[in-house]
């Protein structure tokens, strides 16, 4: 698991010390460390959604392909969520920390590298696949709820690796490729060293001579357009059609369109949609959900309304005659929702929650109470004794009463609160 370098992802607070037993209250939930919480970014108490779009974000953004000096950030991202998508190996995390996962807690398993993850996820072949085909290159593409709504065609430039045509991808002369005298066409060397008494080290690395190649190619005789690469940058434009009822995160892959290298098939272009908040509509599943504010006159005698929707038309809706709406209703409007992906001519439901807006202090005279009250529903009659005591009620501060308990709090000592600082009993 996450070893090192993941320090760096969290605060001296929030580290995760094996030896520690004590657990961190983050609130509304007691885990025993936070790092791995911390590495994406979310609270111990996110759901898996939350962790799920906190992933592809940090992993689309840290992936080698786009990020090639961030391999650390991106195997720490993806060791993350491999625990935390699990419940099993979450609950077992929450409670013991790394060291409960590295000791075999969990009967699920692992994954071998940080890409086989990234491939499970977003739709990709795994290792094997990756060795036959060339990388494939992921782009998030932004779009409004509007777009999703009502379906767009966006242009997206992208940068990419085409076989270099004067050469055909040899990188130079035909007959000018040998392979590399010095680790005989491997591209890595192994090189052997004395650590101590009867003991050696095997160290293996890239090879200087062809840079991992296996092949080298004499600098006079190199391709000029591509000097001795292969392959040289190109920029390309695709149309990417974002069709009606697609949804945050969903892949739209181009196939063969990403880098190009010889020998190998090119990899896949996998888009991802990521929708940005709207200032009206909030979507669920198939549905629109969206907040209404009506007067107190409105709640209680009815109102007519408009709304406008994601394209463009004007919907009006009436409240029945003699109907009260109460404060935190829910009503729908049938077929009002989102379009259903590759149904388009079908729609989900448009959720309205009301919120009553009631008048400020002294918005009517005292002698036009008696009034209203004659209109309104009788109140409720309490009968008072002498044994009663009556209060007074007073604006309520939340702020000063925080402030009020954490000075109690600063009071407090090893033998208990201080004096004048007690504790109501009933």
């Amino acid at each position: 698991m996450a070893r090192g370098g993941s320090q760096n992802w969290t605060s001296g607070e929030s580290e995760g010390r094996p030896d520690e037993q004590t657990t961190e209250d983050t609130g509304d939930k007691m885990v025993k460390e936070t790092q791995y919480y911390d590495i994406l970014g979310v609270k111990p108490s996110a759901s898996p959604e939350e962790i799920k779009k906190a992933y592809r974000k940090l992993a689309l953004k840290y992936h080698p392909d786009k990020n090639p000096d961030e391999g650390e950030k991106f195997k720490l991202i993806s060791q993350a969520y491999e625990v935390l998508s699990d419940p099993k190996k979450r609950d077992i995390y929450d409670q013991g920390g790394e060291q409960a996962i590295k000791e075999g807690g969990s009967g699920s398993p692992s994954f071998s590298s940080p890409m086989d993850i990234f491939d499970m996820f977003f739709g990709g072949g795994g290792r094997m696949a990756r060795e036959r085909r060339g990388k494939n290159v992921v782009h998030q593409l932004s779009v409004t709820l509007e777009d999703l709504y009502n379906g767009v065609t966006k242009k997206l430039a992208l940068q990419k690796n085409v076989i270099c045509e004067k050469c055909e991808g040899i990188g130079g002369k035909k007959g000018s490729v040998e392979k590399c005298p010095v680790c005989k066409g491997r591209g890595m060397q192994i090189h052997i060293q004395q650590i101590g008494p009867g003991m050696v080290q095997q160290i293996q690395t890239v090879c200087i001579e062809c840079k991992g190649q296996g092949e080298r190619i004499n600098p006079k005789d190199r391709c000029e357009s591509c000097n001795g690469a292969k392959v040289i940058r190109e920029k390309k434009i695709i149309e990417v059609h974002v069709e009606k009822g697609m949804k945050d995160g969903q892949k739209i892959l181009f196939h063969g369109e990403g880098d190009q290298e010889p020998e190998l098939e090119p990899g896949d272009v996998i888009i991802v949609l990521d929708q940005k908040d709207h200032s009206v509509f909030q979507r669920r599943g198939h549905d629109l959900i969206m907040k209404m504010k009506i007067q107190l006159s409105e709640a209680l005698c009815g109102f007519k309304k408009t709304i406008k929707t994601l394209d463009d038309r004007v919907l009006v809706i009436t409240s029945k005659s003699g109907e009260v709406i109460k404060h935190g209703d829910l009503k729908c409007v049938r077929n009002e929702g989102m379009p259903i992906y590759k149904s388009p001519l079908e729609k989900g439901i448009l959720i309205i929650q009301f919120l009553v807006i009631f008048p400020e202090k002294h918005w009517l005279p005292q002698d036009k109470l008696s009034q209203l009250e004659a209109l309104l529903p009788p109140r409720q009659k309490v009968r008072i004794t002498e044994d009663m005591d009556q209060v007074e009620l007073k604006e309520f501060n939340p702020n000063e009463q925080n402030w009020r308990q954490h000075r109690e709090a600063y009071e407090e000592d090893d033998d208990g609160p201080r004096a004048g600082v007690q504790c109501q009993t009933a």
